[in-house]
């Protein structure tokens, strides 16, 4: 049983791949594949934990529940402890989402629009991506990718061009998010776990995270030529906002993503609630601001109405995906993959390679989980070079999948780019780039730090 879950896994995500040949929506594929890895799970039961080694938490589970049986542990423990969680990503989804298709209705992003004049591809490819790499230090790589999409739609008109940009907002987003320490979730994880200091973090792996960009960046950007065509204005007789309530959203739109990192750093509270109150004053102020306009006009101005363009089925396709990870890190696989990284390969720089690999196909946030784990800090101590290259490798090596970081998946849901073309186009120069920042890293770290 506990191969077949490896099995399924691996054909769910083939059905995901091949969206397009098969002509099956990827959420679907997704919804699938997560509900049946746990269905697996629970009828394979013990034999599952007895494989992967994995048996203490359901021993401990006896012992306070004497009698209890497997399937109650699972869905007293495991399922709703990794649904708290993965709740907490879909709510932080849907709010960022929301604010950006807010500040959008109100032609908020025209503030930055028409400061960006060039039309030409090679010199717009590089200004978003270098917007992207700093803007997702600041705020996270998954907010800021959401809110780099919406640009793009507003600068770029062919789909097709947009999607070289959108891979291009991908490997910078998760690039600048593995240096800062508020811009990556696994940063965020080592960083409030003691491992890294803000300082150290931002010293040792800006240039590799800054190469991990740029090197793609100079490949893909050779291979455009001439110029963008900007998108053509539509539905004129739609109500429009003021210069004033375009400016105010877009300010307020823009503080409030910024406020969740400040709000989660004083109250310690998840972010998603940070970014929950920040759409909650929004949606008070949009309240006030239209109350004396038509119904018409409320309705389209109102987050009431932006919420019906949210993108939903990509929630979905989040939903699934990481719950069949989560199945996967309950049954015990990644703890194993852990324990036989460490047993075989040994040298922290390679497992760390390894583990940012991986991280293209499992979600990162187990596998930083597992090597917290598996490596204390008697171990490694506070800013050790092995937390600051996990950092690095996590955060960029999801990069080279479109599926393997919560920025390729929210850019894939909202553009949807074909999982196909992303691994011809991009994926290639993602892995270059990857793999020039981790030597880049090693060197730096034996010949200068």
């Amino acid at each position: 049983m506990a191969i077949l879950m490896v099995i399924i896994f691996m054909l769910g995500y083939t059905a995901i791949a091949l969206e397009h040949p098969l002509k099956i929506n990827k959420t679907a594929s997704a919804l699938i594949l997560g509900v049946l890895i746990w269905v697996i799970y629970v009828l394979g039961g013990e034999s599952i934990l007895d494989f992967t080694q994995n048996k203490d938490a359901f021993n401990l589970f006896l012992q306070s529940n004497p009698g209890g049986h497997f399937y109650e542990f699972i869905s007293h423990n495991e399922l709703l402890e990794h649904l708290g969680e993965i709740s907490e990503i879909l709510f932080f989804l849907m709010g960022a989402m929301t604010i950006v298709e807010l500040v959008d209705k109100h032609d908020g992003f025209k503030i930055i629009t028409d400061k960006i004049n060039t039309t030409n591809k090679r010199k717009l490819l590089w200004i978003i991506s270098f917007i992207t790499f700093f803007l997702s230090a600041v705020l996270d790589n998954l907010t800021t990718s959401i809110v780099m999409v919406a640009l793009l739609r507003k600068l770029i008109h062919n789909r097709n061009e947009r999607w070289f940009f959108g891979g291009m907002v991908i490997l910078a987003a998760n690039a600048g998010g593995a240096w800062s320490p508020i811009g990556d979730v696994t940063t965020i994880m080592l960083w409030i776990g003691g491992q890294v200091t803000t300082l150290n973090i931002i010293v040792k792996t800006f240039i590799p995270s800054l190469l991990a960009m740029v090197v793609p960046l100079l490949f893909i950007s050779f291979s455009m030529k001439g110029e963008i065509t900007r998108p053509q204005l539509v539905n004129e007789n739609s109500p429009k906002a003021s210069d004033f309530e375009s400016k105010l959203l877009f300010f307020m739109g823009v503080g409030a993503l910024l406020f969740v990192p400040v709000f989660k750093t004083i109250t310690h509270l998840p972010p998603y609630l940070g970014m929950l109150l920040g759409l909650g004053v929004l949606w008070v102020t949009t309240e006030i601001l239209h109350r004396n306009k038509t119904d018409v006009e409320k309705h389209s101005f109102s987050v009431a109405g932006v919420l019906q363009k949210v993108d939903t089925p990509s929630i979905l396709f989040f939903l699934g995906i990481l719950i069949a990870v989560a199945g996967l890190q309950s049954a015990g696989h990644l703890n194993m993959l852990a324990a036989y990284l460490n047993e075989h390969i040994g040298n922290f720089y390679l497992v760390n390679i390894v583990i940012g690999t991986l991280s293209a196909v499992v979600d990162n946030v187990p596998l930083v989980a597992g090597a917290m784990g598996m490596y204390d800090l008697t171990i490694y101590p506070v800013d050790h070079s092995f937390w600051e290259f996990l950092a690095y490798c996590a955060g960029t090596g999801g990069s080279m999948l479109i599926i393997g970081s919560a920025a390729g998946v929210a850019v894939m849901g909202m553009e949807k780019i074909d999982f196909i073309w992303y691994l011809k186009k991009i994926s290639g120069w993602a892995l270059l780039g990857y793999l020039s920042g981790a030597l880049t890293f090693y060197l730096l770290n034996v010949y200068l730090f």
